[in-house]
């Protein structure tokens, strides 16, 4: 089974699900590379392992290259769901205790906000503002439009991850595009959470608005809900 990585945002966490083999050849090149290319602009890295199904000496070499590739950035590489067989191999390797390792997804994005590690640059000490969309490509400018204008923009592409974020730190205005679904669950605990947040929600058309006029209204909406909202 070849190595297939799936990459998302959970604010300024980046997670890469490792599925496949980890091995000398193509696969390890392939982790190099797509590390490589997050690092541009990525600083929380977790390496999601909880599918990888074999793993060589090459594999557990790029690891350690990756994880030192990360802090050379002054990042940091996590580790999450890591199967038994790579445990073992780690603790043979005595390697435990370089890498730091967690059960979930959700505890590894938590050290990281724990932390308040240098995960993306510039770091702006605007307002914090959390912004929930499925489309990646609308998150990236609002994540980019937002930042520029002074804000602290942390970024989800679903409900679930955002829950996530909403757990670990604290908003000050959370953003969430239209039609936005989850478990009944899931959406009742994210729903219940941004009680005491201000919510703006993105219209339905707001991506085919003309560019400029939906820009200038929802940094004019943004702004006129910080400032009425109660201080904390």
């Amino acid at each position: 089974m070849k190595l297939s990585l799936e990459t998302r945002d959970v604010g300024k966490v980046t997670i890469v699900r490792c599925k496949g083999r980890l091995v000398a050849g193509g696969e390890v090149e392939s982790l190099k590379s797509h590390i490589s290319h997050l690092l541009r602009d990525r600083r929380a890295i977790v390496l999601h392992l909880g599918e990888v199904v074999f793993i060589d000496s090459s594999g557990l070499g790029t690891m350690v290259r990756t994880l030192t590739s990360t802090r050379q950035v002054r990042g940091d590489l996590k580790l999450c769901h890591v199967p038994e067989h790579v445990q073992k191999v780690l603790q043979l390797s005595h390697l435990t205790k370089l890498f730091d390792s967690h059960e979930s997804e959700d505890n590894a994005v938590a050290s990281f906000y724990r932390a308040r590690a240098p995960v993306e640059q510039p770091v702006s000490a605007g307002k914090s503002v959390l912004c929930v969309d499925t489309n990646a490509d609308l998150v990236t400018y609002l994540r980019e439009l937002l930042h520029r204008a002074g804000y602290d923009v942390h970024t989800s592409n679903n409900l679930r991850d955002g829950l996530i974020l909403m757990r670990v730190t604290r908003f000050d205005l959370v953003l969430l595009g239209a039609g936005m679904s989850a478990s009944p669950s899931t959406d009742k605990a994210f729903r219940d959470a941004c009680c005491t947040v201000p919510l703006v929600s993105l219209g339905s058309d707001f991506s085919t608005l003309e560019a400029g006029e939906a820009t200038a209204g929802l940094l004019k909406e943004i702004a006129e809900r910080l400032q009425s909202a109660p201080r904390a």
